[in-house]
């Protein structure tokens, strides 16, 4: 196989990219805001039958390839899907069930289905379930932990996101994982509640100002209940302690902080966050001050799209990863099932 497509299906968000099979490295790239929630959303109003759900998505996947072969002005039928995140959920494509932890973090084991090129979607799709331990559950980070470069020793892959993920690792598997509603809280106290309209979107952390601010409310995060120190979001404007913008800020590391604080107390030594550039600037940044309050290893960065393509790959292909590329790292014992054909 030359060449693959990579999607990333979540919640919010769709994302196709056209991957070249020897380097991993990205061809072409689409993406949506019509993410698994909204697109089951127009499914149901759409009325139909059970047994057609799956051409229904697959006709949102081929809107977009035709998409990238206009761009590449090539036809691309016949080359696999590989999809991981909210697609295998009860909402999604398919539902499939819950690996249940532990797993391992390569991502040999987790659960997969293969659906079989049809007349009017002319690829095999291959879906990569979630994982779940008795009280919490991941979609889509199983397969961005199985990307990394995970080593047998104890570890933490965080993963920041509107419900960001805490993996623990353990001699080669992964034993726990808490869901933190990060993201969502800020999403649901920045625009719905009563602070809303003491923050405004600023330009980063690049200003002082902001920086100063989220810094703040990462060590109040840290030391303070959040039911209370959250109000101080609207005391702050009320007293002319931050500007809005700072204010903004101040909320994000106020959550985040509150979000990171357990680690103080983890005896698991190596930590990753697994985020996009714009997410490591601000758990880069809450680490700094995370680490004046305890001796906590300093945490090394991997890129999600790095590590979805890569864990998409060795999860769903009978080969080894390039040694050259994504992820750049080769097992000459690995062994994988022997689902994507050559």
């Amino acid at each position: 196989m030359k060449k693959f497509f990579s999607c990333d299906w979540g919640t919010s968000s769709f994302r196709l990219k056209l991957i070249e099979a020897n380097t991993l490295g990205i061809i072409a790239a689409e993406t949506s805001s019509c993410g698994i929630s909204q697109t089951f959303e127009l499914w149901r109003q759409s009325k139909q039958k059970e047994e057609s759900r799956i051409s229904f998505y697959a006709g949102f996947i081929r809107d977009h390839i035709k998409i990238i072969e206009q761009k590449l002005n090539t036809p691309l039928d016949h080359l696999s899907v590989i999809i991981s995140g909210m697609a295998s959920s009860n909402i999604g494509v398919l539902e499939l069930s819950y690996k249940k932890l532990p797993f391992a973090v390569d991502g040999s084991d987790l659960l997969t289905k293969h659906i079989k090129a049809s007349a009017s979607f002319p690829h095999d799709i291959f879906l990569i379930s979630g994982a779940c331990t008795n009280d919490d559950v991941m979609r889509g980070e199983e397969t961005q932990l199985a990307g990394c470069n995970s080593t047998d020793g104890k570890g933490i892959y965080i993963f920041p996101g509107t419900h960001s993920k805490h993996v623990f690792t353990e001699n080669g598997f992964a034993v726990d994982c808490k869901t933190y509603m990060t993201g969502e809280f800020f999403e649901l106290l920045s625009t719905k509640s009563i602070l809303s309209s003491s923050v405004e979107h600023g330009n980063g952390l690049d200003n002082d100002g902001n920086l100063q601010s989220f810094g703040k409310g990462v060590s109040d995060g840290i030391q303070s209940n959040l039911l209370n120190s959250s109000f101080r979001v609207r005391t702050n404007i009320l007293f002319n302690k931050h500007s809005k913008q700072e204010n903004y800020y101040y909320l994000s590391g106020l959550l985040i902080g509150a979000e990171l604080k357990e680690l103080l107390h983890s005896d698991f030594p190596d930590i990753t966050v697994v985020a996009s550039r714009e997410q490591w600037t601000y758990y880069e940044e809450a680490f700094h001050i995370l680490r004046k309050s305890g001796s906590l290893a300093i945490p090394s960065f991997q890129n999600v799209e790095e590590a979805t393509i890569n864990g998409q790959w060795m999860i769903a292909s009978p080969q080894p990863p390039p040694v050259e590329g994504v992820g750049g790292r080769l097992q000459n014992n690995y062994l994988v099932p022997n689902l994507l054909r050559l």
